[in-house]
């Protein structure tokens, strides 16, 4: 199959739209050696990156907050954690330098959130190693020069039998697809298809049979860096409300003032401060030591906190909020809290597997 990738032109500095451009911005200014610091082992610096973040949502598109929180969250630092062959050292080294951009393809075609269900195989066969199957919804799948794929290297539903692969988006045998959607601007979000992808053994990640292990360790500062870029975007959706509706006048009287209006807003103003809160409270267990309770509660939390906020200021907007980029449209992509990264259901019932953990850090 041809290759139907497009890369879109660059835009301007961290502001635009190319998330690729806003690497090579954080690399310049020296960013990525605060958030990983001067020798990277794969620790992500949980305050720095909240920082980052929020200065990225404020310009937009929120499709480029979703393509740099998955490379500096979660795929950069994997990638320097397991880099061992020189192959993945050079792109370790060139992503570091924002010189390169990483999708990370773990999200199977069916398997859905159940990635011990994955169907994406690597076969491991002297000195080279064959990649097969699909991957969906992958973020920066159209402008990333490298995936970090997650494959079976044997059957069953095992959590030793799964690795990370590291595969070039231009090798033969790899096609990507856009994915139909008009949202995430800025995401490059595609498909992958993977149809005999053969690679030299040193496109390995780490040691074969770590890659759920691993994945579970990142995904935990993943969920942390979404609930910072959670709570940035419900402090922007409640700010913006209040001000168009202090701009509004019913009765001769600015809408804002109205008790109803009052209250709905300081009950948004609450959800927030309450994710903030727990964000605060658990960063630093999440980012050093991969606290997958906590991270679980974090993602819960965000999920319900962004779904609440965002109905309640699309509301109060009213018809206001379904013009071009208005808050209608934030809505529909700030569904993705509930849904990227594990589902709000899945991430309930690992904290139901946890009560009592949960429970007990309740205790005075």
């Amino acid at each position: 199959m041809p290759d139907v990738r497009t890369r879109p032109a660059s835009g301007p500095p961290v502001s635009g739209a190319d998330a690729r451009q806003a690497v090579a911005e954080l690399a310049g200014a020296g960013a990525l050696t605060e958030l990983y610091g001067p020798r990277p082992t794969g620790r992500v610096d949980p305050r720095t990156l909240r920082r980052l973040l929020a200065e990225a949502a404020a310009r937009g598109p929120q499709g480029t907050v979703l393509a740099l929180l998955v490379q500096l969250a979660t795929a950069l630092p994997l990638l320097t954690e397991t880099a061992q062959a020189p192959t993945a050292t050079a792109v370790r080294d060139a992503a570091l330098g924002g010189r390169a951009l990483l999708a990370l393809a773990a999200t199977d075609e069916q398997a859905g959130s159940d990635l011990t269900a994955l169907t994406t195989t690597v076969d491991l066969d002297g000195d080279q190693v064959t990649v097969n199957g699909t991957k969906r919804w992958v973020t920066s799948a159209l402008t990333a020069d490298h995936a970090l794929v997650l494959a079976r290297h044997r059957p069953g539903r095992h959590f030793t039998n799964f690795t990370w692969v590291l595969v070039p988006l231009t090798a033969p045998g790899v096609t990507v697809r856009p994915a139909a959607t008009e949202l995430f601007e800025g995401s490059g979000v595609g498909h992958l298809e993977l149809s005999g992808v053969v690679l030299s053994r040193d496109h390995l990640l780490g040691r074969t049979g770590r890659g759920l292990a691993l994945f579970a360790r990142h995904m935990a500062v993943e969920r942390l860096a979404s609930a910072a870029w959670a709570i940035e975007l419900c402090r922007g959706a409640i700010a913006d409300t209040d001000r168009r509706l202090r701009a509004r006048q019913v009765d001769d009287a600015p809408l804002r003032e109205s008790a109803s209006v009052r209250q709905r807003l300081a009950d948004c103003a609450v959800q927030v401060s309450s994710l903030h809160a727990l964000w605060t409270a658990s960063c630093d267990r999440i980012a050093d030591g991969h606290d997958a309770t906590a991270a679980a509660v974090l993602k819960a939390a965000s999920g319900t906190t962004v779904e609440r906020v965002m109905t309640i200021c699309a509301q109060l907007q009213g018809a206001d909020g379904f013009g071009t980029g208005g808050i209608q449209q934030l809505r529909a992509e700030a569904a993705v809290f509930a849904i990227g990264g594990g589902a709000t259901e899945v991430v309930l019932d690992t904290v139901a597997g946890r009560l009592d953990t949960v429970l007990n850090e309740l205790t005075p």
